[in-house]
């Protein structure tokens, strides 16, 4: 692991997640704003939002951001479901796709051009769906035990909110693989397909990129795991007892953004 002084001083890029990093429910996280802004002011750094949480779109995001005073353009924003979208254009084009997601989603992959069902798919996929019922959990265990490709846009098991955590995506495909016997393919963060995407949008090389982040298995992994940095920070779900418990070794350990920017 690296000095905190020293971390930070090759990083062109900072991916940063955004809920337990930049913000708390519609609260920003104290510091989080400052350190935004020393970035923007850099010419030698810039930075994008990536977030595992695909209930959303990045024109939500954008008004979010811009409730709480950071104006962005939604080119700044990528989510697990943009990941996941490229994903399926790529290796399932033209497939017939059932997916499990909130209405913003849905209505975005539309207009991204695929082809989502809710009968006969070629392939089913699970989101962080605040809209799921027991009818469309019924439907995707059918589709999946009976053979479909399981495609999940992310792995989070809880998202977290100013009051604690509520499910996520990768409790609601716990329970589909219990009652399948089928573990998804995950995508989002840590996956390589993100650090890849990542690449592509911005033009920065893997050992420019930091990916920072709340969590050690998404935020912390994608870089580590995949030739960037990954840099925790203990302002959302992980705390020092959650480091010396994973096999997951951060790049560097920050108390916050507010810190980190103390080194920039």
């Amino acid at each position: 692991m690296l000095e905190k002084k020293d971390a930070l001083k090759d990083v062109k890029l900072f991916v940063l997640d955004m809920d337990g990093t930049v913000y708390l429910g519609n609260n920003l996280i104290d510091g989080s704003l400052d350190f935004i802004r020393q970035i923007d002011a850099d010419p030698n750094r810039d930075y994008i939002f990536f977030t595992n949480n695909a209930s959303r779109v990045p024109a939500v995001y954008v008004e979010k951001l811009g409730k709480m005073g950071l104006t962005v353009d939604e080119s700044k924003i990528v989510t697990a479901g943009d990941v996941c979208a490229e994903y399926l254009n790529t290796f399932y084009p033209g497939a017939k796709i059932y997916l499990n997601g909130t209405p913003v989603l849905v209505d975005n992959w539309k207009k991204k051009g695929l082809n989502l069902v809710d009968d006969d798919p070629d392939v089913a996929v699970q989101s962080f769906d605040t809209t799921l019922t027991y009818d469309k959990l019924d439907k995707i265990c059918r589709y999946v035990r009976n053979g479909v490709p399981f495609i999940a846009t992310h792995m989070d098991t809880n998202c977290p909110t100013e009051d604690g955590y509520m499910p996520d995506c990768g409790a609601m495909c716990a329970l589909i693989t219990e009652s399948t016997g089928v573990t998804p393919r995950f995508l989002g963060k840590p996956w390589k397909e993100t650090v890849d995407m990542v690449e592509t949008i911005t033009g920065h090389a893997k050992k420019e990129i930091a990916f920072v982040g709340d969590r050690l298995y998404t935020d912390v992994a994608t870089g580590v795991n995949n030739g960037a940095m990954g840099f925790l920070v203990l302002t959302g779900e992980a705390d020092m007892q959650t480091v010396a418990d994973s096999d997951v070794e951060p790049t560097c350990i920050y108390d916050s953004l507010k810190e980190m920017r103390q080194y920039l």
